[in-house]
């Protein structure tokens, strides 16, 4: 299995409007025929010194394999996604575990 973890920081000036149109983008990739579970999120309402809070979503995404990953990334789900949204982006971390 991999995991593959992605970490958003939407621009300031992003409205609500924008905010839920983005996540409804990041929904429709569930429907990559390679996704096994995916799950979408903000941060959870957790003070601690070591719970980074300032990100706008999280989004993990779980693969039976790399290639399955591999497949994703290049899927065109996964590109009309990044073309229309990627403006809306101040900062991307991504994380894949295995």
């Amino acid at each position: 299995m991999i995991a593959h973890h992605v970490l958003f920081w939407l621009k300031a000036d992003t409205t609500a409007d924008q905010k839920n149109a983005f996540r409804k983008g990041l929904e429709s990739l569930e429907k990559i025929e390679t996704v096994t579970k995916i799950h979408i999120g903000v941060p959870a309402p957790i003070d601690r010194a070591v719970v980074d809070t300032t990100y706008t979503f999280s989004e993990i995404v779980f693969f039976e394999d790399l290639a399955g990953h591999d497949v994703y990334q290049a899927h065109p789900i996964h590109i009309a996604f990044l073309d229309e949204f990627r403006c809306f982006f101040e900062k991307v971390i991504i994380y894949d575990a295995i």
